[in-house]
């Protein structure tokens, strides 16, 4: 059995709500074990033989997600060692409480590699960031997650099938 993490996007914003006793049954019922979730943010931490591609894995609990709570359903599908990688390699002050520690999530590398090259061309005051492996870093001023340059790009919908985003507090619950 291998350690997975399911990172929706878009719940509990925006009109679409999931509860997570709803969420935890629908991926028990797909045949996951060990099945928990993660605050009310649309984090799902199961089991699964690795008996299936990543990819239709993927897809089929995008599928699952999408017939049973009736809204476009996108998951980032990445294993706890792919976590706990992107947490360690978290480059900036994670402790500064000023700031706010995100972790960008892709199902796209050519995505992730777009989003880092924005760093080029942005203020690294306003908006630091960093590639990862698997993941673009982000460590903006508090309060600002909306308003910078780099949040303004990743608001584009274009992104929307592709990224998610969370707080590095969060991804802790995850794997704690």
């Amino acid at each position: 059995m291998a350690d997975f993490i399911a990172l929706l996007r878009g719940v509990n914003v925006g009109g679409i709500t999931v509860r997570s006793a709803d969420l935890r049954e629908l991926f028990e019922g797909l045949g996951f074990g060990s099945v928990r979730t993660v605050l009310a943010s649309g984090n799902v931490v199961f089991e699964h033989s690795a008996k299936e591609s990543h990819s239709a894995l993927k897809a089929r609990i995008e599928q699952a997600l999408r017939d049973r709570f009736d809204y476009d359903a996108w998951i980032v599908l990445v294993t706890r060692a792919e976590l706990q990688r992107a947490i360690d390699g978290f480059p900036f002050d994670a402790d500064d409480e000023h700031r706010q520690p995100w972790v960008i999530f892709a199902s796209e590398d050519d995505v992730l590699d777009e989003l880092a090259a924005f760093a080029g061309d942005a203020d690294a005051e306003v908006d630091p960031i960093a590639r990862g492996d698997g993941v673009v870093y982000w460590n903006p001023v508090k309060g600002t997650t909306v308003d910078t340059p780099f949040a303004k790009l990743l608001a584009k919908a274009r992104f929307k099938p592709t990224t998610t985003n969370r707080n590095l507090r969060t991804l802790r619950k995850m794997v704690g």
